[in-house]
């Protein structure tokens, strides 16, 4: 089902969506947690991609080809590495590189690599390339399992340099893609919540259900209104002039992850074990939310954000 999803809003023109920055990143956002809340997990992959289209408008002055379907493999791991070796006006990658959703399905990819100078650099791969391997599935979790999340083997893939070396994490872009994960995470969070706004009007709502829709209610309303106020941000300030542009994204992250935590928790609260053991929509839902919302760093972020409104980076 994902997939198909994902392929039917490339072929309709569903993820030809405003790039950030431009003077329309609020409307751009509202898009990516509409399509999450219909399918958390294949908006999470339609993330990756808008994401994608956006890293090369900005860093190579032209997207993506008609009906390639992109991802953006930028995890680095301790236990797998990917190095890039100069060859000619391109590079070779060899190695592995972790975490990389979407393995079998996306057509291309923006993947990270270390050169010989110790450089982190940003390729664009064709993944129909001979010597892009997806490796065994190792994920044994309900949640995000039709992400399609694996490690994947590169032995001497030629790939082409997008930007210049660690241009993809000192561009201002990078914030801008970072707030727009968390508002993949806002629709997930609605898609959970909509169990328990159905229950708050039935006949079977109590006072305690009341409460906490209530709560549940303000923390979406809070998250919305902060991705708003940051993409108002991010439109006036688009080359982060001001240097603020971390502090925003950090901050949207921080206000829609705590919305997420208060929708799980209250959710589950008032409607018991029955929709998560019966409802296989919403326990998915559930599942696909709790593992997507950790790419949050959880304290290490909030960490970082406390450092950057004390104004001690």
């Amino acid at each position: 089902m994902t997939a198909g999803l994902v392929r039917q809003w490339l072929g309709s023109g569903e993820l030809d969506l405003p790039l950030p920055g431009r003077g329309d990143t609020a409307q751009r956002w509202r898009r990516l947690a509409a399509l999450s809340e219909i399918d958390v997990v294949a908006g999470r992959l339609a993330e990756a991609h808008v994401d994608a289209v956006a890293i090369l408008v900005e860093l190579t002055g032209s997207g993506p080809g008609p009906g390639q379907w992109w991802g953006v493999w930028a995890a680095e791991s301790g236990e797998a590495a990917l190095s890039a070796r100069e060859d000619g006006a391109g590079v070779l990658l060899d190695g592995t590189k972790p975490w990389c959703s979407g393995a079998g399905l996306c057509t291309h990819a923006l993947v990270t690599a270390r050169l010989a100078s110790g450089e982190r650099g940003l390729f664009a791969v064709d993944l129909a390339t001979p010597g892009v391997r997806a490796l065994p599935d190792r994920w044994s979790n309900a949640g995000m399992a039709e992400s399609d999340t694996r490690s994947v083997q590169f032995d001497a893939v030629p790939a082409r340099p997008a930007g210049a070396p660690g241009e993809y994490l000192s561009r201002t872009g990078f914030w801008h893609g970072a707030a727009g994960v968390a508002a993949c995470w806002l629709g997930g969070a609605r898609a959970v919540a909509a169990a328990l706004y159905q229950r708050a009007s039935s006949s079977r709502a109590d006072a305690h259900t009341l409460a906490h829709l209530g709560a549940v209610d303000a923390a979406l309303a809070g998250a919305d209104a902060t991705l708003t106020a940051v993409a108002h941000e991010f439109d006036a300030d688009p080359d982060n002039r001001g240097g603020a542009a971390e502090l925003h994204a950090r901050r949207a992250r921080a206000v829609v992850e705590a919305a997420v935590d208060e929708t799980l928790t209250r959710t589950a609260r008032a409607l018991g074990p029955a929709p998560l053991a019966m409802d296989a929509e919403h326990a998915r839902r559930v599942a696909d939310l709790s593992i997507y919302v950790r790419q949050s760093h959880a304290e290490r972020d909030l960490e970082r954000l406390g450092a950057l409104a004390a104004g001690t980076p």
